[in-house]
């Protein structure tokens, strides 16, 4: 079979495969940009099932450009907690408002105005174009650099910036004339559920009988991947602050700065570990919570509050690009002294919340979890 035989059949055999066998997925329902834009966002580094309630729920809210631009950030943020990379989100609002002022509220239809938005990177402005407006531009993501590693036996690493840009090439002369939409979703489908990234169910994929990788016996060690830096470990002491008398059941969270990792979220107080530990020293319940205690209550210092003594809670982790938290979590209280001083008014950024005044603010997974531990005991 000539290569170009073997593009045909590709391009004809996925497309007739997606068209019987696609998903109904609430994103797909309709051509609207606005709702594919947002579902490709979320879908970023999330699996599918992951995200169907969490569109359904942000699209009830802010069913329009107009809705979400005129959104409060806070109510935005709220709405994305759990899906984690917030930046997504603020990124997303911004664009967003930019088509309300730019563009009357109509996501545009070319290449240029859609990749100038911000956050809208070479995949989303072809998945807006080709599902929305059914512009024949390819959407290159990890799962089609996937498929196509392994059907045409490509051996080049997807990490590269050059490979990305002939499989973009390739993926953009694959698709059939009038179908962009279809096509471009059928490759990202057939990745997700058939050419998966391990153990790929071969013989339930619609164009095995021409993958050449599959062909050659190789198709389990495609595609080639520079494999990242492993995230770094980083320890963490963090408090559960309990409230007295008219803050009684409620805990005190406060907000991190405007800048830089999860920017405005909400948290509960947390410092490093000055030292690293020695590998005998014993960790969580059994550890001395000495070193914990001077260090959040250095860290509480700095805000004018005082800690009082610290019992132990739980352990709790969560992993970013870069960094893995491994947090040690204490329970206590603000110092006899720093409590006689309330209600006097506590930073601008702290706040005390029981278990239903979480729902106003927006946290990371990570505490989210350990508060949702705390409250449940």
């Amino acid at each position: 079979m000539s290569s170009s035989e073997q593009k045909q059949y590709f391009s004809t055999e996925l497309l007739s495969w997606y068209r019987r066998h696609k998903r109904d997925l609430p994103w797909r329902r309709s051509r609207n940009p606005y709702h594919i834009w947002v579902s490709e966002i979320m879908l970023q580094q999330t699996r599918v099932d992951t995200v169907i309630p969490y569109f359904n729920r942000f699209m009830d809210k802010f069913p329009t450009v107009e809705a979400l631009a005129e959104a409060p950030e806070d109510e935005v943020l709220k709405a994305w907690e759990g899906l984690g990379y917030y930046s997504r989100a603020r990124n997303l609002q911004s664009a967003v408002r930019e088509v309300k002022e730019r563009y009357g509220g109509v996501v545009p239809d070319t290449k240029e105005e859609v990749s100038s938005l911000k956050g809208v990177g070479p995949y989303t402005t072809g998945a807006i174009l080709s599902i929305a407006y059914n512009k024949p531009e390819p959407a290159v993501d990890g799962n089609v650099m996937r498929v196509l590693s392994r059907y045409f036996l490509i051996e080049d690493d997807i990490m590269k910036g050059s490979t990305r840009v002939s499989m973009e090439k390739l993926a953009q002369e694959l698709i059939p004339e009038g179908a962009a939409g279809d096509f471009n979703q059928a490759l990202m489908e057939l990745g997700a559920l058939v050419c998966t990234p391990k153990s790929p169910s071969c013989l339930t994929c619609p164009v095995m009988a021409h993958c050449a990788g599959r062909a050659a016996g190789v198709e389990e060690s495609l595609p080639v991947k520079t494999k990242a830096k492993p995230p770094r470990p980083e320890r963490r002491y963090a408090v559960v602050i309990e409230g007295v008398a008219e803050h009684a059941g409620q805990v005190l969270i406060r907000q991190r700065p405007a800048e830089g990792l999860l920017a405005r979220l909400w948290e509960l107080p947390h410092a490093a570990v000055p030292t690293a530990p020695a590998a005998a020293e014993p960790r969580g319940e059994g550890a001395d919570p000495a070193a914990a205690h001077a260090a959040l209550a250095a860290h509480l210092a700095a805000d004018g509050l005082g800690l009082g003594p610290i019992g132990w809670l739980m352990q709790a982790e969560h992993t970013f690009s870069h960094i893995r938290w491994e947090m040690d979590v204490y329970a206590g209280r603000l110092e006899e002294a720093s409590a006689l001083l309330l209600p006097v008014p506590l930073p601008s950024h702290y706040r005390w919340v029981n278990r239903e005044e979480m729902e106003q603010y927006a946290f990371p997974n990570v505490f989210l979890r350990i508060l949702n531990a705390y409250f449940g005991r």
